[in-house]
């Protein structure tokens, strides 16, 4: 967020004072590059889906949720770097309103990545939950209208927040309800999947075992989890430091990897549809055709 940058950059030299770790600089060049990458693999994810009828079903909706979540967190650094471009080149008025306008659009995008994310993720959870647990019953629950009317929800509900974040966020309340969104989402995911895997490791000794195409979406959707906290975890950290104890060596020791943190975000966005890739073999198939469509083209 612009405001909280702006905070970093205030306190960055007070807390090297405190420090003796060195601020970690990396080239704008892997930034944008990073960024390119995730746009441009997460546009495939949802052209495969947009593409092909067999995967437009309302578990490949929600995959595209979160493929659309992974994008908007790379496409904020290109349009970040973009602006930067403008205004080295005399085309912005540093710190003019159309400037402070593009960061506050700028930053709603960053917002609306993570929220999307943590979001389109607990969808995902409650989806793999209906279809282990309720499979006889799934397509009746889940249906493609209902899973559209939950995403169309699911995004203004985000973009409302979004905007409301980067609006107040020079309060310090704001910045304390913004990190602990985090942590609760993904408490709720985390006790779902643990209650998910505890019931079919139940049923398979009563019973049978579940669906095992079921079972492998849900493997699927651990590792997602699993990525996103290790790769959103740091960042959020660094915010809750930068709030709290600025001054102090150990939380500016720390704050120094700023821009590692960032990057990792960006990896977050290039790695999800690998897994994707890996764990769907529809889906895999649908970017062999189209990677074999345009290279014959």
């Amino acid at each position: 967020m612009k405001h909280i940058l702006n905070l970093y950059e205030n306190i960055n030299s007070t807390a090297r004072n405190n420090s003796d770790c060195p601020a970690v600089i990396l080239p704008e060049e892997i930034f944008f590059t990073v960024s390119i990458v995730g746009v441009l693999e997460n546009l495939m994810v949802l052209l495969a889906v947009a593409k092909n009828k067999s995967l437009q079903s309302p578990m490949y909706f929600f995959i595209c949720s979160l493929a659309i979540s992974d994008m908007l967190g790379s496409l904020y650094k290109i349009l970040e770097n973009v602006l930067i471009m403008f205004r080295n080149m005399g085309y912005l008025e540093p710190r003019g309103s159309f400037e402070s306008t593009a960061d506050d659009v700028v930053d709603s995008l960053f917002i609306l990545s993570l929220l999307g994310s943590i979001c389109s993720l607990s969808v995902i959870a409650a989806d793999r939950y209906i279809t282990i647990f309720h499979a006889l019953q799934y397509h009746r629950i889940v249906t493609r209208h209902r899973a559209l009317i939950v995403l169309t929800v699911l995004w203004a509900g985000c973009t409302g927040s979004g905007i409301t974040i980067v609006t107040f966020s020079h309060h310090v309340p704001t910045v304390i309800a913004f990190t602990a969104l985090f942590p609760l989402m993904l408490a709720f995911i985390l006790c779902l999947y643990v209650h998910m895997f505890l019931l079919a490791r139940s049923h398979a000794r009563r019973t049978s075992s579940p669906p095992r195409a079921n079972m492998r979406g849900a493997v699927t959707l651990t590792v997602l989890l699993g990525v996103f906290i290790f790769c959103w975890a740091p960042f959020v950290l660094h915010v809750l430091l930068m709030t709290f104890c600025p001054a102090d060596p150990y939380c500016a020791c720390y704050m120094s990897l700023f821009q590692v943190n960032g990057v990792l975000i960006m990896c977050n966005s290039i790695i999800d549809p690998f897994i994707y890739a890996f764990r769907s073999p529809e889906l895999r198939v649908a970017f062999k055709k189209m990677v074999i469509c345009n290279w014959y083209q």
